[in-house]
């Protein structure tokens, strides 16, 4: 399912740039994603996990630190603490739109982020960290050869990645005063910690330092032959299932979202992936509309007529199976085939038009079981009696408006 946008301003009053991925039903938890240092919400792990995760019915949260992404302000004024605030900031929209946070979930520094700011969202259960550090302070390693020169300058662009960012002493001064450990020990929640014995970024010891400060209950998962980054597409894959199988023994029994923040109706729009795809809510359910390839779409869903026909059979066989509890039939099935076509209105006996061309849809009934003839003839009957079959064959009046 294509990611919902979900901006919102943190403690500075700058928009940060987020995305929610949500399941197809209603999310049985939701979780809060915090990406490695200078990444973003698009890096592979995070794309994967939230990925994998909302197929297993966990609705997740990922956006751009300060500075980073599609965010406001200035990286330069970013400190470990001011990435933390982050954190809070999007649970508690998260929270105000949605529900908290019932899992946090961090990568590399973005783990040891998620971990401090864990006693701040309180309706978090669970914490899992991947590849992170014990100590924020592991990632000067990053640029240890500069330091003196950000201690002298006040702060100097730094190379990392590929890219340049400025690195000032106040962001050095911040982590220095960071007491990681004293958290872990007072987390108070389920902790698990993966980590890849070959990291060669972050060393397998901090992961032994985190899970020795932690209490129970804590879990360790190693990462056999994974890279920091979760580059391959299985690790990241693994790391989701793992993660919603643990929690699962954390949460609570799923709620159902309150009527009230419910979009009533039928909801469409465009998720801007290709040049027709769209997105359907349906009170707690959606689903993607799309057009075929060979007419510009990406086929990532069915088309307009698809959903019409599906809408046409699914209230012909809703309506026969009642008919057939009604009278006590032994019907054990019913499967109903639908096609949508052109025709010239001229081809039409029974039709009233007869200039132009008219919309055929061509509808074929399976129905299954030990029936006799004249129930088979009465069905066939009660198919035509169905809401929809009426709505399609009556007059309509769709009004439109623009909508601010």
């Amino acid at each position: 399912m294509p990611a919902d946008r979900f901006d919102f301003t943190n403690k500075e009053g700058e928009r940060l740039a987020g995305l929610l991925d949500c399941p197809a039903q209603e999310a049985r938890a939701y979780a809060l994603f915090a990406h490695c240092f200078t990444c973003g919400k698009d890096v592979h792990a995070a794309r994967r996990i939230a990925e994998k995760l909302t197929g297993l019915g966990i609705g997740v949260l990922r956006f751009d630190f300060t500075g980073l992404g599609s965010s406001e302000g200035e990286f330069a004024n970013t400190t470990f603490s001011s990435n933390v605030a982050d954190l809070v900031a999007a649970a508690d929209e998260l929270r105000r739109v949605r529900r908290a946070p019932a899992i946090l979930i961090g990568h590399s520094l973005g783990g040891a982020a998620v971990l401090a700011a864990a006693a701040s969202v309180p309706e978090a259960r669970a914490v899992a960290t991947i590849a992170a550090p014990s100590d924020p302070a592991h990632v000067i390693g990053l640029f240890k050869n500069q330091l003196r020169e950000i201690e002298e300058h006040g702060g100097v662009d730094v190379a990392l990645a590929g890219r340049s960012f400025r690195i000032r002493r106040s962001f050095l001064d911040d982590i220095a005063q960071q007491k990681l450990k004293a958290r872990v020990a007072d987390l108070r929640k389920a902790l698990l910690v993966f980590h890849s014995p070959t990291d060669e970024r972050v060393g397998i010891e901090n992961a032994s330092e985190i899970f020795t400060a932690a209490k129970h209950p804590k879990s360790f998962v190693s990462l056999a032959d994974a890279d920091h980054l979760l580059s391959r597409r299985s690790d990241a894959g693994y790391v989701a299932s793992v993660i919603a199988a643990w929690a699962q023994r954390y949460l609570d029994e799923p709620q159902a979202r309150p009527q009230a923040m419910r979009e009533t109706g039928v909801v469409v729009r465009e998720t801007r992936r290709g040049r027709f795809e769209q997105e359907i809510r349906m009170g707690a359910h959606r689903l993607i509309a799309d057009e075929p390839v060979e007419v510009g779409g990406l086929d990532s869903g069915p088309g307009p007529y698809d959903l019409v026909l599906a809408g046409l059979g699914a209230c012909t066989a809703m309506t026969l199976r009642l008919y057939a509890e009604r009278k006590a039939l032994p019907l054990d099935q019913v499967t109903v085939r639908l096609a949508h076509s052109k025709i010239h209105a001229a081809d039409c006996a029974a039709c009233a038009t007869k200039e132009g061309m008219l919309d055929r849809i061509d509808r074929a009934i399976t129905l299954s079981g030990s029936l006799d003839e004249s129930q088979r003839a009465r069905l066939m009957e009660i198919a035509d009696k169905c809401p929809v079959h009426r709505t399609l064959k009556s007059e309509i009046e769709i009004r439109t408006r623009e909508e601010a």
